[in-house]
C-alpha cells in the first residue's frame, strides 16, 4: 500500500506541474464566468427592459417590419443572423450579428462579429448595440474555452489538462485518505492554533479545501470535458439513454411547400404560432435565414424554446415549414429521453445553474478552490525543493 501511494503521489506531483497552469486559468476563469447572467442583466437593465407604457393595450410589430427597422439604424455591413424573443413584453427583443471565419487561427480571427441588438418591440427603436465580441465575459468565456484559439484545437489544450485534473482529483483523495483514526481529525478540519509555520498551513489548504471541493471539482471537470471530446458526450448518452447508441434526428422532417409561398410574414405567422403553442415559457430563438459566411446548412426550419430564465435544461424544440409555416413536428422536453435531457443540462450542471443561485454560489466557491489548488500544490513541492537544496 505504501509503495502504491508512493507512485500515485509521483504521478500527482508531476501531472500537477505539468498541467498546473493551465488548470488555474481554467478554473479562475469559470469562477468568473459563473455569474456572468447575473452581473451582465445588472449592467443591462436600462435596455433589457424597454420602458414602454400600457403595453397591455399594444401589439408588437413583426418580427420582418423589426429587423427592416433595425436594418435603418444600425448600419451594419452583414446581416442580422438570429433573434431571441421574450414572452414577457416588458423586455426587449434581442437581435444577433454573428459571422465566423473557419479559416480563422484564433479567437479575433475566427469570430468576426458578434453583436447584439437590444430593440424596443413595440417601436422598433433601437436602445442598445452591444459589441459581445469585445465583452469582457465573452473572452472570459473563450479563454476557458479554448485559452482564445481556434476552437476546433483549441479546446484539446483546455480538454487534456482538464482530463489530468479530473486523475489528480482522485490520486489526491487517495492521498489524503488518513492512514489510521488518528489522522482523521487532523485530514478534515484546520488546527492553526499553535501553527506558525507557513509550509504547514499551506499543505492544510491544500489538502482540506481539496477534499471538500473534490466532488463538485470532479462534476465541473467531467462535464467540462463533455465539450472537448465527443467520447464524453456520448458516453453521458448512452449511460442516461440505457444503452442508446444514436441521438434523435429529426433531419428527415424538411420544408415540402414550394418557394412561391414564403413572403416577408412567413416568419411573423411562425412567431405567432410558437407563443400559441408555448404561452408561458421565457423565450425562444430561431435563424432569420440568410446566407452567412461560414456556410453552415441547417437541416430544417427549427425553433428553440427556452422554458426557464435561469437554464437551459428544460426546452423544446419546433419544426416549421420554412415557405408556408406549417407546424411540423414539436419536440417536448418531456418527449425527450434520459440522454437527451442530461446531454441539455450539462451546461447547467457545469456552471451550477441547475441549483439556481444556490447552486452558481457552490460551482462558484468549488472553481476557486479549484483554481488554488495548483498554486498552493507548486507551493508544496517548491518548499520541499529548497529544503533540499539547503540541506
Amino acid at each position: 500500500m505504501n509503495q502504491f501511494k508512493k507512485i500515485i503521489g509521483k504521478l500527482h506531483l508531476w501531472l500537477g506541474l505539468i498541467s498546473g497552469l493551465i488548470v488555474f486559468i481554467v478554473s479562475i476563469t469559470g469562477c468568473i464566468y459563473v455569474f456572468k447572467d447575473e452581473i451582465q442583466n445588472f449592467q443591462r437593465k436600462d435596455y433589457i427592459y424597454h420602458g414602454e407604457t400600457n403595453i397591455e393595450q399594444k401589439n408588437t410589430l413583426p418580427i420582418s417590419q423589426l429587423e427592416s427597422k433595425i436594418t435603418k439604424q444600425v448600419h451594419e455591413k452583414y446581416q442580422l443572423h438570429w433573434v431571441d424573443i421574450p414572452l414577457d413584453k416588458s423586455t426587449s427583443y434581442q437581435f444577433h450579428y454573428y459571422e465566423s471565419n473557419p479559416d480563422g487561427w484564433n479567437y479575433f480571427q475566427q469570430l468576426v462579429i458578434y453583436k447584439t441588438v437590444y430593440v424596443n418591440p413595440f417601436t422598433g427603436k433601437v436602445l442598445a448595440v452591444i459589441d459581445e465580441k469585445n465583452s469582457f465575459f465573452n473572452i472570459v468565456k473563450f479563454i476557458h474555452w479554448s485559452l482564445l484559439l481556434k476552437k476546433e484545437w483549441g479546446t484539446y489544450l483546455i480538454g487534456i489538462p482538464t482530463l489530468i485534473f479530473v486523475f489528480m482529483l482522485i490520486s489526491g483523495i487517495i492521498l489524503w485518505w488518513p492512514r489510521n483514526k488518528n489522522g482523521v481529525k487532523q485530514r478534515f478540519t484546520f488546527q492553526w492554533s499553535n501553527v506558525k509555520n507557513w509550509k504547514r498551513k499551506n499543505y492544510d489548504l491544500h489538502n482540506i479545501l481539496g477534499f471538500y471541493a473534490s466532488i463538485i471539482a470532479f462534476v465541473i471537470s467531467f462535464t467540462g470535458l463533455f465539450y472537448a471530446f465527443t467520447i464524453i458526450k456520448a458516453f453521458v448518452y448512452f449511460t442516461f439513454s440505457s444503452g442508446e447508441t444514436t441521438y434523435p434526428d429529426f433531419s428527415h422532417i424538411k420544408t415540402k411547400a414550394p418557394i412561391e409561398q414564403k413572403s416577408p410574414f412567413t416568419i411573423d405567422k411562425i412567431a405567432a404560432k410558437v407563443e400559441q403553442v408555448y404561452p408561458l415559457v421565457h423565450s425562444y430563438s430561431f435563424d432569420l435565414g440568410h446566407p452567412h459566411l461560414d456556410d453552415h446548412k441547417h437541416p430544417n426550419f427549427s425553433i428553440y424554446v427556452k422554458e426557464l430564465s435561469y437554464a437551459y435544461y428544460k426546452s423544446h424544440s419546433i419544426i416549421f415549414d420554412e415557405n408556408s409555416g406549417e407546424l411540423l413536428h414539436i419536440h417536448a422536453h418531456n418527449d425527450k429521453n434520459w440522454g437527451e435531457k442530461m446531454t441539455s443540462a450539462n451546461y447547467d450542471i457545469h456552471v451550477g445553474a441547475i441549483g439556481g443561485f444556490v447552486g452558481k454560489c457552490i460551482a462558484f466557491f468549488a472553481s476557486l478552490i479549484a483554481a488554488s489548488l495548483p498554486v498552493t500544490g507548486f507551493m508544496i513541492w517548491w518548499g520541499r525543493k529548497r529544503k533540499k537544496v539547503l540541506v
